[in-house]
């Protein structure tokens, strides 16, 4: 059984409780996003597998997850790199914070950057296939594949903090484009 803090707005733990209860009755929890970065700018973009209990089948522009109870966020972006991706070595600060709710998921969370050359070792369970693309790229993609709401709110919130990041890869097209599917 996997346990999960309900937080308040505020991001205080008032409850713990299993994953399948933040789910069922659509609790304010804690996620992070990790945006993963090889050096020509290009961000790893993956698919999720159909067995995900939000968002099955969707790409994201982040890896990430749910933070476990009585982890930190740090501690939740080292651990979903290595599991998800095989990257080693933690995510590094916070770069920005969101909430997030829609339909299915309410969620206050951390942005991560992490810089990383090579092939991620994309695990089976959760992740289908994965590819490399420069903000110009993704920016169509947006638009000819679903993605997950809140992995495109993360990005666009690291993209609100950090004016240097993804600058001359395409980032005022992909701004653009991110303020158009987000509406």
């Amino acid at each position: 059984m996997e346990w999960v803090d309900e937080v308040d707005a505020t991001d205080r733990v008032i409850a713990r409780r299993t994953r399948a209860e933040i789910r069922r009755l659509r609790l304010w929890h804690r996620c992070v996003w990790i945006v993963v970065l090889d050096d020509a700018h290009r961000i790893f973009i993956h698919q999720r597998t159909s067995i995900k209990d939000v968002y099955p089948s969707f790409w994201d522009v982040a890896c990430g997850g749910v933070v476990a109870a009585g982890e930190s966020y740090d501690e939740a972006a080292r651990r979903e790199l290595a599991e998800e991706l095989g990257i080693r070595g933690g995510a590094g600060a916070a770069r920005a914070s969101i909430a997030y709710q829609d339909a299915s998921n309410r969620t206050l969370g951390r942005v991560y950057v992490r810089g990383f050359t090579g092939e991620p070792v994309l695990q089976e369970s959760e992740i289908v296939r994965g590819e490399w693309v420069i903000g110009d790229e993704l920016a169509p993609l947006l638009a000819e594949r679903r993605f997950c709401p809140d992995g495109l709110m993360a990005l666009s919130g690291l993209l609100e903090a950090d004016a240097t990041l993804l600058a001359g890869a395409g980032r005022s097209v992909l701004s653009d484009a991110l303020a158009r599917v987000l509406g």
